[in-house]
């Protein structure tokens, strides 16, 4: 089908990933992270055309590279609706509040929109868009056949966190349950932080949202 690298990024360790046409130069990415030198690197190595940068959602650990992406490879950037004012709010992408890490980060709007059920055609490819808020409003995930790129809503044994700012912790227990659990448990899942799992395993092991 389709490629997927991963490039951990940044001191808080943010899968960004790299989605690349089985034969052919065509590529997207998403959620590129904090120091995105290697991924830019990779990207021109092997003489790939980026066809856009989707975030699953707009902390500013996962959007903290668009800037340069945007810069070198002239691409366009998909996020969710409810977060469109989030990459020009240093405040809202949580990066005023985390002087420790990173500077005050903000980029221009994204140049499109996601929604639940949208189908995305990128690298010839159909990547089902769900919407499954509760780390925040507006997260997504991406869906393809038997791959999850879950952004900040499951990981391994665990799921991510609903206490910052637009963060509920129901939204994100009922999008695990309702949405995600309701996939292939073969299905397999490229979550924001951390190793690789399955739908399957989450239902059968994960602590915070049991099946």
């Amino acid at each position: 089908m389709f490629k997927i690298e991963t490039f951990t990024l940044g001191p808080l360790q943010t899968n960004c990933y790299l989605l690349t046409e089985e034969t052919g130069k065509r590529a997207f990415v998403i959620d590129p992270g904090m120091g995105p030198k290697r991924l830019i690197e990779r990207i021109r190595e092997r003489g790939l055309i980026i066809e856009a940068i989707v975030l699953t959602h707009a902390h500013f650990d996962h959007m903290a590279g668009v800037d340069e992406l945007r810069r070198v490879f002239g691409c366009p950037v998909y996020l969710h609706d409810a977060e469109a004012d989030w990459l020009t709010d240093a405040r809202k992408n949580g990066s005023a509040r985390w002087a420790d890490v990173t500077e005050p980060l903000t980029t221009e709007p994204a140049e499109f929109g996601l929604s639940e059920g949208q189908k995305l055609e990128l690298i010839g490819h159909t990547f089902s868009i769900l919407h499954t808020p509760g780390h925040s409003p507006g997260s997504v995930s991406l869906l393809c056949g038997e791959h999850l790129i879950s952004g900040d809503v499951l990981f391994k044994q665990s799921v991510g966190r609903s206490d910052l700012p637009g963060g509920k912790e129901r939204d994100l227990y009922d999008s695990i349950r309702l949405k995600l659990y309701k996939l292939d448990p073969a299905v397999r899942v490229y979550p924001g932080h951390g190793p690789q799992t399955t739908i399957g395993y989450e239902m059968a092991n994960n602590p915070f949202v049991p099946a």
